[in-house]
Order: C-alpha cells, then structure tokens, then sequence
C-alpha cells in the first residue's frame, strides 16, 4: 500500500469517527484522543507491514502517560516496554530518541539520561514528539525492528500525523 493511501484511509476513518463522536477534532484545546492514536497505529503497522517489521505502536498523551499500545503478531516482548518508554521518553524530553541518543554519548551534554526516570528514558532512535500548533499533546514510540526501522517508522509516523492533524483543522 503506498503512502497517500494510507494517509486516505487513516484520513477518512478519524474523520468518520469524529463525525460519529461528540468529539471535535483537536478543539478547543489541542490533545491526543484515543480515535487520533488509534488511526496513527494503524498506518504504523500498515507501513510496518510492508517493510516485513513486527512492531509494537505506543502513542501517549502530553503527561507521557499511554494512550494506546498495539502489539502486532509475533512483535518481541521485549518491544513493549521499549516502544511504551520512547513514547515516554519523547514527550518528557520534547524532543526525538534520534537527536537524545547524539546528546547521551560519552563526554555529551545528556550522558547517562537514561539510568533516571527510573529507568524509562531511551536513547536510541523510533520515538518523535506529536505536535499541534507549536505544543507537545503526545509521543509515539515503535519498537520490533532495528533502530533504523523503527527510527523510519516514528519518522513516517509523524508525518501521517501532521497531515491528519492538517486535514482535520481544515
């Protein structure tokens, strides 16, 4: 499936969904929702697919509390927590794992972030902060691939949301 119809599809279903909901879409105030994680989930793992990943999605909310984790079929373990921390990670940093992992490194500005926070924070690519004009309402981390893949799936998935983000403000 290519990537503008992907986009179509999510576009279309959180706009069905909005239309059948009492929500409105990001008013008054900007926030993740569920409806909006689980549209983003899915053309994750939709992309996910194609590239032969098993990932797990972890969307949270701007307190970096989760909203939604989907585990695909046969996704590691291990990827839950990893993608549920990225999420974490992103929002209470405000900023990607990618560019934490070049500030994490020996003699950098941020060595040794990642033993606080009990332990939550990652310092490897394939989580990216959610924004809406300007402000943090989440985090979405991916997990089950290697950090490239899972960096490209954050990526992509970032992208799918500043365009629904975009469709659903028009």
């Amino acid at each position: 499936m290519k990537n503008e119809e992907i986009i179509g599809i999510v576009s279309k279903t959180v706009k069905e969904i909005l239309a059948s909901s009492s929500e409105k879409a990001f008013m008054p105030e900007p926030k993740m929702t569920l409806n909006i994680a689980k549209a983003l989930s899915y053309a994750v793992e939709e992309k996910a697919k194609e590239m032969g990943v098993n990932a797990v999605v972890a969307v949270s909310n701007s307190g970096a509390r989760p909203v939604l984790v989907s585990a695909m079929d046969d996704s590691y373990i291990a990827s839950y927590d990893v993608a549920l921390n990225k999420a974490y990670t992103v929002v209470s940093l405000k900023m990607p794992t990618k560019e934490l992992k070049k500030l994490s490194q020996p003699g950098e500005s941020l060595y040794g972030i990642q033993f606080t926070n009990g332990g939550q924070i990652v310092i490897f690519g394939g989580g990216v902060p959610l924004s809406q004009n300007g402000k943090i309402i989440g985090g979405l981390g991916v997990s089950g691939g290697t950090e490239e893949q899972d960096t490209y799936l954050a990526d992509y998935g970032k992208m799918v949301f500043d365009k629904l983000v975009e469709e659903l403000n028009k």
